[in-house]
């Protein structure tokens, strides 16, 4: 079994409607990558990673740039135990 990890991720910036979500599911596709991108409704994008770790913590490093429309101004993360997320989807 491989180490797996969980990443949480706020990333503030111009981050919505600029394409970001779906960048961030075709990115974690990319990486085999599970969990999760929503919107807040303050302006940031939620998100959270569960893989194996360099890919997460590749995805992280995703974030800072994001879409080609986008400008990131922030990325908060946090680190913990998978919860065992399976898939990756855009959430509303």
């Amino acid at each position: 079994m491989t180490d797996r990890t969980r990443a949480h991720v706020f990333v503030s910036g111009t981050v919505q409607g600029v394409y970001y979500r779906a960048s961030t599911r075709d990115a974690a596709h990319e990486r085999s990558v599970d969990g999760w991108v929503r919107n807040l409704d303050d302006g940031r994008v939620e998100a959270v990673f569960e893989g194996e770790e360099d890919a997460v913590k590749a995805m992280v490093e995703w974030c800072h740039t994001g879409s080609d429309a986008a400008s990131v101004e922030d990325v908060e993360v946090e680190y913990a135990d998978p919860d065992g997320e399976s898939g990756f989807e855009i959430r509303r």
